[in-house]
């Protein structure tokens, strides 16, 4: 049976944000759009969703056509739908993070993207759209989840050292995260256990408290 409406509809895009770690710094995965609206500037991957397609596989398939990335872990954190964000009309975006190790992935430019590349964080290019005001918030919901949950399961390899996550926490929150610290929280928030018997004193994350990331 089909349906037809009166009203106007809006479409609906998929982006994402790719956070890369990349030996002491925190990088983000931009494309240079190749086409209008803002052909030539820097933004995040993503487009449009199919109509018969659900928004997680939309995203892969966009990540993977504009960057030649795939099977990253990735977490849905927001919607966004400003009045005016998009000059094509009304659009409704479904962001999703990823944070990965900048070194395992090469991205290269396709479909839409002229070019795909990371970028340091510390030195972000001007941004289309509005998707610098989605990373800021993607940063904000990241360093929120290294205080509730486990994060890093897509950049250190299981089990991993206090030192390596303290390591990988500061990085991501822009202040010093002290290992001592960090192993009562992880204790007292049962995000992570220590490896029984482990003469390196290494933990593991507890599956049923990991981040989407």
């Amino acid at each position: 049976m089909s349906y037809t409406y009166t009203y106007p509809r809006p479409m609906v895009t998929v982006d994402a944000v790719v956070f890369g770690v990349r030996g002491g710094a925190l990088e983000l995965l931009l494309v240079e759009r190749k086409h209008e609206p803002f052909a030539g500037h820097w933004a995040l991957p993503g487009g449009f969703a199919d109509i018969d397609e659900e928004l997680e596989t939309a995203m892969r398939r966009e990540l993977a056509e504009e960057t030649g990335l795939k099977g990253l872990r990735l977490g849905q954190f927001g919607a966004f739908g400003k009045l005016g964000r998009d000059p094509r009309g009304r659009t409704i975006t479904v962001a999703y993070m990823a944070l990965t190790a900048s070194t395992a992935h090469a991205p290269k430019g396709g479909d839409d993207a002229a070019r795909a590349q990371w970028h340091s964080m510390a030195d972000l290019p001007p941004l289309a759209f509005d998707h610098g005001e989605i990373m800021a918030y993607a940063v904000a919901k990241l360093q929120e989840w290294t205080r509730c949950k486990g994060v890093g399961a897509g950049v250190l390899e299981e089990p991993f050292s206090l030192i390596s996550l303290a390591h990988l926490y500061t990085l991501i929150r822009g202040e010093p995260v002290a290992p001592d610290a960090l192993a009562e929280h992880l204790r007292y928030m049962e995000i992570a256990e220590a490896v029984p018997d482990d003469p390196e004193e290494r933990f593991v994350f507890v599956p049923t408290r990991l981040a989407p990331v």
